[in-house]
């Protein structure tokens, strides 16, 4: 019987990551980490409470830093108010100083008080640069507002095995030179017996919609050309199949593109199954779309 392989770490032990793509959760390891590694697109994609919650934390902090370093000095400020204590009136200070206010009630008066007060004037115009920066990259970067249906469904349509997926766009504005590109990820063997995950791009009867801006069905053609031939939902699930839809275009409200993609298990697939209709004649005749039916779908018999 063949020996594992060994494995060799460096000094610090291998931290263990939990990570959710979708419906699926997958453990990594091995992976450089830390708070550092990546500080700028943990601020992008954070929460908005948790971004301006970190945003005042560091501020605070910040200012009882620069607090601590003028308690050092012989009286390095002018005028601190006898009404509080000493490192609260210091505090107050460095807020003004960092915020760049300047009320000019207390000043530094010594070299000393001078020498950090400029140090913390630097501090607060590249903080200030640098929260200026980021409010407006989160403000202005185009986020797509598309609903995808829960389920993909297998079903007939044109006398043929067809896989469907529906997707809307939740503005209701117009998304031109819209795109869509839909991939199944599965589980393959070599000739010398080693597992890969690997992809194949499923073929869409139309992967362009020239205005999409109500709702939009994905077809692909199970036939022999397809990776999904002859494939069951036992197959899919023996191979720990996935599949991911990536749907982009040009917003004509902002003319920025928007891209925005759904991750579906093996498990969310629907066989022989259909959506159900959202589109019906308004009682003044106008055509209705109910999108509370969007997710719902009925066996083909029905």
């Amino acid at each position: 019987m063949a020996k594992a392989p060994k494995l060799i770490e460096s000094g610090r032990q291998s931290k263990t990551h939990l990570v959710r793509l979708g419906p699926r959760e997958i453990e990594t390891r091995g992976l450089a980490g830390g708070f550092w590694t990546d500080l700028y697109h943990r601020s992008m994609t954070i929460y908005w409470p948790v971004f301006f919650g970190t945003a005042a934390a560091i501020f605070v902090m910040l200012n009882a830093l620069f607090a601590f370093f003028y308690y050092l000095g012989d009286q390095p400020i002018a005028n601190a108010s006898a009404d509080l204590p000493l490192p609260l009136s210091l505090f107050y200070f460095s807020i003004e100083t960092l915020a760049t206010v300047g009320y000019g009630d207390m000043h530094p008066q010594t070299n000393y008080g001078h020498l950090v007060a400029t140090v913390e004037i630097f501090t607060g115009m590249c903080l200030l640069a640098v929260m200026t920066g980021l409010i407006f990259a989160r403000f202005s970067r185009p986020r797509a507002r598309f609903i995808f249906a829960k389920h993909p469904v297998v079903t007939m349509h044109q006398g043929q095995t067809t896989l469907m997926i529906r997707v809307a766009n939740a503005r209701n504005n117009t998304i031109s030179q819209a795109t869509a590109r839909l991939w199944l990820f599965r589980l393959e063997t070599t000739v010398e017996g080693h597992q890969f995950r690997r992809y194949h791009e499923l073929l869409l009867d139309r992967g362009e919609h020239p205005m999409f801006s109500l709702s939009w069905t994905i077809f692909h053609a199970i036939d022999e050309t397809s990776p999904l031939y002859r494939m069951t939902a036992h197959d899919l699930a023996a191979v720990d199949a996935a599949l991911a839809l990536n749907v982009g275009g040009v917003d004509d409200s902002s003319a920025q593109r928007l891209y925005a993609r759904q991750l579906y298990s093996h498990h969310d697939i629907k066989w022989k199954y259909r959506y159900r209709d959202i589109t019906s004649t308004s009682p003044a005749g106008r055509l209705l779309i109910d999108y509370s039916l969007f997710h719902d779908v009925v066996p083909e018999e029905a």
